[in-house]
């Protein structure tokens, strides 16, 4: 089994990492969940982010193949489009990004302008899919539960889950946003544990756990089964279901998920400038 070369970025205010993917035996690569970095208060976007991507695939002479997302992001803004179109590479995206559309669609009253069919994305990723990165090659598993369109990315001995699952000493993803649901995502977990044990899990996101006072990214198989403190090995789908259920009903909106789903649900891009030749954001009241 193949050991792609994964190097991770992240960026701490919205507590998420983004990584290269490197096929071993050649320069391909590709791009996981990036991130284009926004002043909610000042409404404005930066590529500092997306720039520290680029800085070092332009270094390493890498050639990007793909520019890949695990799921509509509700805690920030992708920089797909922005690396797409400076570094190429195809954008991929699960294909119940339509089901995602639709839902969000109608959450901000979008035109008709808005396409809810995934053309925003050059492949729709469906779960048994394959695709290569140079002499690598992937497999997609379908994953939903924190979204319809979640899906995990097995490439070689790695896999990247995206919010499906956390640190083991933190858990699991939250259900509760328009489309999850709790007892998807248990059996969307079993489907990432049935992988090899020694499988090199990459997660989206960390945010310390009490106890820890470091950043983690990476975890495998054989750890979560052992020791998720939500999901671990002897958790029934009744008890996982009952304590998802009642620990979303605690939680607060992530502070970016209002313009963080209204422009990844567009693949990346800002909502069209309107007739004065500025973009804007909706915050639709009392619906979330």
């Amino acid at each position: 089994m193949k050991r792609p070369v994964v190097t991770h970025f992240f960026d701490e205010p919205t507590n998420t990492f983004s990584y290269v993917v490197q096929d071993p035996d050649s320069r391909a690569c590709a791009i996981l969940d990036s991130v284009l970095d926004f002043d909610y208060a000042a409404g404005r976007t930066d590529v500092r982010s997306a720039d520290q991507i680029i800085a070092f695939i332009r270094e390493h002479q890498l050639e990007v193949e793909w520019v890949l997302e695990t799921h509509v992001h509700a805690d920030h803004l992708s920089a797909a489009p922005y690396l797409n179109a400076l570094l190429g590479g195809k954008t991929a995206i699960g294909a119940n990004i339509v089901e995602v559309q639709e839902i969000f669609a109608k959450t901000f009253n979008v035109g008709g302008d808005f396409s809810r069919d995934g053309s925003q994305f050059d492949v729709l990723f469906e779960e048994g899919d394959t695709f290569t990165i140079g002499t690598l090659e992937g497999q997609v598993l379908h994953t939903p539960g924190h979204t319809p369109a979640c899906i995990t990315y097995v490439l070689g001995d790695a896999a990247f889950v995206g919010d499906t699952l956390f640190m083991p000493d933190y858990g699991t993803a939250r259900c509760d946003f328009p489309g999850g649901d709790a007892r998807t995502l248990y059996h969307s977990i079993q489907k990432v544990l049935a992988l090899p044990e020694r499988t090199r899990l990459f997660l989206c996101h960390d945010y310390k756990a009490p106890g820890r006072d470091t950043f983690e990214y990476e975890t495998s198989v054989a750890e979560q089964r052992r020791a998720n403190v939500h999901v671990h090995e002897g958790v029934s789908e009744e008890a996982f279901v009952e304590m998802r259920t009642e620990r979303d009903a605690t939680l607060g909106m992530p502070t970016l998920i209002i313009p963080a789903v209204q422009v990844n649900m567009r693949g990346g891009e800002l909502p069209p400038a309107e007739d004065n030749g500025t973009r804007y954001l909706k915050v639709p009241i009392n619906k979330f």
